[in-house]
């Protein structure tokens, strides 16, 4: 009996069976990718794969999410790289979260001026900012108005995000690429905030002279938006930034911070111990701290009424205790070349002054230049009569430099003469010798107490105080400049302007953002502000190589693909003829 042999080899090479085998594989793996999600992201930055923060977030939402863009209509190339971008991101986070919905609309769509007027007050009123784009044409300068933002809906609850991220500086390329890298953590850190049940607790210390709250207005108002925002007054109250819970009948209680963040700005007056004690103990337990500390007395209303004036340190009574979590803060004052202007009167017309911006090289203009997520990709930040500060060596505690004067800087070791007349002398270059002088540290780990060793054991073993030695892994960040949160007061009408508007240059500084990040890495237990350090590389043409050579790439562009797909069909009919020749 012969055995029957089946060829299968033959049967499955033909075309039928072939494209039957292809659809049933296809199935099969989109079966699969239907219980099983995945995404394979082939690019060097891995610019298609979201964190580990962003997906946390995403899990706790329960509801619609719907995004309305700003960003549609006639664009030039930068603008569209950042309206492809929102929608590449968009779609990114849709596919880990279906029920994310969005829609991009363009504000200037209608033919009718009146309803596009209307249209731009309600954006502008409801928190989005426009920005306005010059283009030169062959007819002459041309501008367009444009609203890079967007609204976020969840659950009734509505958020502006601003898209683009303007920076002094740098050209628009490179700030609408840092846009493109800031993109993930702008949604989600909106998302965050729409759904978070609890508000964290933020605290403006007040009293021993700090800034009055005309000044701290602006910030105050923009914190509230998304952190629980109250002023306490220390006055030596045990109870005044922590509360003490009963745990049972044994007079033993559970010590919890009331806040989550408190914020000190630019004290004037010396701190008790008792006022020191409470700070301290905050920490101990957990509590993160934003120091925004002037070390020497100066101000600059006094030095336009005298126009010479001097400055002096000032006893605040804290450098022990600042000195004990790893900083010194230094009696100096930075005078820096890359430096705010002021209005000053240079001359007379007659009987009318006139006036004119010039350099004050005491207010530095201060330029991030690290990729911590606290200030990465910031805009330069004014600051007025800056003193230096310096890192001490603690145990378990890291310390990353935040802020730094310019490469051209001095110290000037106080007390300091300060006189305006500096503004209108040329300064000798030579003694800007210093560079990279700090201004801002950020603190992290566990910290000693002030007190441990000090106090008498009738209060450290007491229940009711709950005296801590050492803290819980915490945080804290210390800026030697209190001016950095202070928003100025309109000349006209003395209303508050929004932080980071300087008046006599018509620009906005980063110090907005600054304090925004600084209290969201203090707040933040879930690492959404990580997601900033994200790095995304945007290729770009080197434009002055492209003029210099425009013909040469030109016919590149135009000759080169002929003449391949020419060398390659010859070939290609070089090779068909040499082969059947053989076989021949």
């Amino acid at each position: 009996m012969k055995k029957l042999k089946l060829n299968f080899t033959a049967k499955t090479k033909h075309p039928l069976v072939q494209l039957l085998i292809a659809i049933v594989i296809l199935i099969c793996i989109n079966i699969i990718g239907y219980y099983f999600f995945t995404r394979f992201d082939l690019t060097a930055e891995k610019r298609y794969t979201l964190t580990t923060a962003t997906k946390k977030v995403l899990k706790k939402l329960d509801d619609i999410i719907y995004v309305k863009v700003y960003l549609k209509g006639d664009f030039p190339s930068n603008y569209k790289r950042l309206r492809n971008a929102t929608r590449e991101m968009l779609d990114e986070l849709r596919a880990y979260y279906p029920d994310l919905e969005y829609e991009f609309i363009n504000p200037s769509e209608s033919p009718i001026e009146e309803e596009r007027i209307n249209e731009y007050r309600l954006l502008i009123e409801n928190g989005l900012q426009p920005t306005t784009i010059t283009q030169h044409t062959k007819d002459g300068i041309s501008q367009q108005r444009i609203f890079p933002g967007a609204f976020i809906e969840y659950k009734g609850r509505k958020m502006p995000i601003q898209l683009l991220q303007t920076q002094i500086g740098i050209s628009e390329e490179e700030y609408i690429n840092n846009s493109i890298e800031n993109l993930e953590y702008t949604f989600v850190n909106a998302f965050n905030k729409l759904s978070r049940i609890q508000k964290p607790r933020v605290a403006f210390i007040k009293g021993q002279g700090v800034l009055g709250d005309r000044f701290l207005i602006d910030i105050a108002n923009t914190l509230s938006k998304d952190y629980s925002v109250e002023q306490v007054e220390l006055k030596g109250n045990v109870n005044a930034l922590t509360e003490r819970i009963p745990k049972d009948t044994l007079d033993r209680y559970r010590i919890s911070n009331k806040f989550n963040i408190i914020i000190l700005a630019q004290p004037t007056q010396t701190f008790e111990e008792k006022d020191k004690f409470i700070i301290d103990q905050f920490i101990m337990h957990g509590g993160r701290v934003l120091w925004l500390i002037d070390p020497v007395g100066i101000s600059m209303d006094s030095l336009q009424n005298q126009s010479v004036t001097i400055a002096t340190p000032l006893n605040l009574n804290l450098e022990d205790q600042l000195f004990g979590y790893g900083v010194r803060l230094n009696y100096d004052l930075i005078a820096d070349l890359k430096c705010l202007p002021i209005t000053m009167i240079t001359g007379y017309s007659g009987n009318m002054p006139q006036f004119n911006l010039m350099p004050w090289y005491f207010f530095p203009l201060i330029t991030p230049n690290t990729n911590h997520v606290v200030v990465r990709n910031l805009n330069a930040l004014k600051t007025q009569f800056v003193s230096s500060l310096d890192t001490i060596e603690v145990s378990g505690i890291k310390k990353t430099i935040l802020l730094t004067s310019s490469t051209r800087s001095r110290s000037m070791r106080t007390p300091v003469v300060v006189d305006l007349n500096m503004a209108r002398q040329k300064q000798d270059e030579r003694l800007y010798n210093k560079k990279f002088l700090p201004v801002a540290v950020l603190l992290e780990g566990k910290f000693k107490s002030l007190y441990a060793n000090r106090m008498a054991s009738e209060l450290t073993d007491n229940p009711i105080i709950g005296f801590r030695e050492e803290s819980k892994t915490t945080a804290m960040i210390v800026v030697s400049d209190g001016d950095i949160i202070r928003n100025q007061l309109s000349r006209k009408d003395g209303t508050p302007m929004e932080l980071g508007y300087d008046q006599d240059t018509r620009q906005f500084f980063g110090n907005k953002d600054f304090i925004l990040n600084a209290v969201s890495y203090l707040s933040d237990d879930d690492g959404i502000i990580s997601i900033r350090s994200r790095e995304i590389k945007i290729r770009l043409l080197d434009r002055t190589r492209i003029a210099s050579n425009e013909l040469f790439w030109q016919i590149l562009n135009v000759v080169a693909p002929i003449v391949l797909i020419v060398v390659f069909g010859i070939a290609w009919n070089t090779a068909r003829k040499q082969r059947y020749t053989k076989l021949n």
